[in-house]
């Protein structure tokens, strides 16, 4: 393939969810797999939806995520030979060609008020109509230029009456396409109605609006959500009626709760905790926080694995990519049809793999970052090792910090069900003795710890479990956790044994 350009073309009616993500990274995998250009473009010629601080927030997420904008909203100076990326500061150049429908004959003037559009649907229901529509039937009752005469028709535009332009939807046609992932679609215009084109308040519709901007920006492979695809058919007539050539279409499936029953929605990430935006949304109006993937502590490379395999396979056994791995693996024809079950614990096995994957130094500075917030001030190496010793079973940075608060002070409670099970003689007369053979070593080190440790255990015929717990215990407040060694050499001698001796004096010394 050569000349490839894409657009992702949201609307700023709020905040991006999932599965604009979705979309905007296949668009963007695409793109650079074939060398192309990735264009951002607002379709916001509806404006009375528009959210303040929705296109911030659409060009931070998609930047969070990795994806560079080539064209358009928010690449370098809003960049590109085929601006302004905005609709609604194109709007001049659209109703040249909702005329140019007019005139080939393929839309028309229609005039009705909301009033007569009403009376027209009460009359198909009761004709027994479920889903009455303005369409080759019933225009020819209504108030438009298909029906009225030519002089009243002019009499009507000369004196401003408000108007809409409709699509002029061919009788009993059937409209074939081919999509990249569904294969050959095939629709009669009978199930198609006249949809508006240009609106009365001199806005175009979506139908006209993105029909008109991809093919003046040279779109050449339109990738979008499912719920576009019943307006395909109508598009493909769009350009055939304007005599241009249609771009390549792509339908991805919906994403699925995790039940996989329906949509996913915010509404479900609430109830089942886990967040369905990028970033967090700060809501205009209320103020009120919708938290995001970012701020819940995800990493980007992360997010942006899982988003991938929401409908798309490699078709191996290959999970974790890198963003340079996904543009070489991916492509349309291993995107499924059938909806993609969204896994929130899949996604923190993710978060995990790359947690897992970071190297010493970068996880110590995470660490030591986390900690300084709370007024922890930790040496960097001493983080390194924490990190280390913590990050296999952790999620988050965050949980790191909250699983490992003994490394950084004494437990403040302790684990009632080790207590109840495991402070008992004569183990405590034993963690008695082990203090002291720690007090008297050459070198308190992880290694002569367990050394001490475990020839004591040998000595007095003792298996770990009647020893290590209450050892654990003593010094971390909790019954797992990584190796007890490790934690009293980071902690050193001084503070370990005062925390034996805290746990023998809260505890009982038997």
């Amino acid at each position: 393939m050569s000349n490839i350009r894409v657009r992702f073309a949201p609307s700023p009616t709020g905040p991006l969810h999932m599965g604009g993500v979705r979309t905007a990274l296949y668009n963007y995998l695409f793109a650079r797999k074939h060398g192309g250009t990735f264009i951002l473009r607002l379709e916001d010629t509806d404006q009375t939806r528009f959210v303040p601080g929705a296109e911030e927030y659409i060009v931070d997420a998609l930047k969070w995520c990795g994806m560079e904008i080539d064209e358009g909203i928010g690449a370098p100076d809003n960049a590109g030979p085929h601006g302004p990326y905005r609709q609604s500061e194109r709007k001049a150049m659209y109703r040249q060609y909702a005329m140019q429908l007019i005139e080939s004959g393929n839309a028309y003037y229609a005039f009705d008020t909301p009033e007569e559009l009403e009376e027209m649907r009460e009359r198909m229901k009761q004709a027994g109509v479920p889903s009455p529509q303005y369409n080759a039937v019933t225009r020819t009752h209504m108030k438009n230029s298909t029906s009225l005469s030519a002089e009243e028709v002019q009499k009507r535009l000369d004196a401003g009456d408000p108007y809409v332009i409709r699509v002029k939807m061919p009788r009993n046609e059937e409209v074939r396409f081919e999509d990249q992932i569904r294969g050959w679609v095939v629709v009669n215009t009978a199930n198609l109605d006249d949809k508006v084109l240009f609106k009365s308040d001199g806005m175009p519709t979506y139908h006209l609006a993105n029909i008109v901007d991809d093919h003046l920006m040279e779109v050449t492979h339109v990738i979008r959500g499912e719920e576009w695809l019943p307006s395909a058919p109508l598009h493909v007539l769009l350009y055939r009626f304007f005599g241009w050539d249609a771009p390549q279409f792509a339908h991805l499936p919906l994403i699925l709760k995790p039940d996989g029953k329906g949509k996913l929605s915010k509404r479900d990430g609430d109830r089942l905790g886990f967040p369905v935006f990028p970033t967090n949304w700060v809501n205009p109006e209320t103020q009120e926080v919708y938290g995001g993937y970012r701020e819940w502590g995800y990493f980007p490379e992360a997010f942006v694995n899982m988003m991938a395999f929401l409908g798309w396979n490699p078709g191996t056994n290959q999970e974790i990519f890198s963003i340079e791995e996904l543009i070489e693996a991916f492509s349309i024809e291993r995107v499924g049809k059938s909806g993609a079950r969204f896994d929130p614990d899949k996604t923190r096995w993710f978060n995990q793999q790359y947690l897992r994957s970071k190297d010493a130094r970068w996880l110590g500075e995470a660490l030591q970052g986390e900690w300084a917030k709370q007024g922890v001030d930790l040496e960097l190496e001493k983080a390194e090792r924490i990190a280390a010793l913590l990050a296999e079973r952790a999620v988050f940075v965050a949980d790191m910090v909250r699983d490992g608060a003994y490394f950084v002070a004494p437990p403040a409670a302790f684990d009632e069900g080790v207590v109840n099970k495991k402070w008992k003689q004569p183990a405590i007369d034993h963690l008695k003795a082990v203090a002291n053979e720690w007090r008297g070593l050459e070198e308190f080190t992880a290694s002569t710890c367990e050394e001490s440790f475990k020839n004591y255990l040998a000595e007095h015929e003792l298996g770990f479990g009647a020893l290590g717990p209450v050892l654990r215990l003593a010094l971390s407040g909790v019954g797992m956790g990584p190796s007890i060694f490790e934690l009293a050499e980071i902690i050193g001698r001084e503070e370990a044994l005062a925390r034996i001796e805290k746990a023998l004096s809260e505890l009982g010394e038997g």
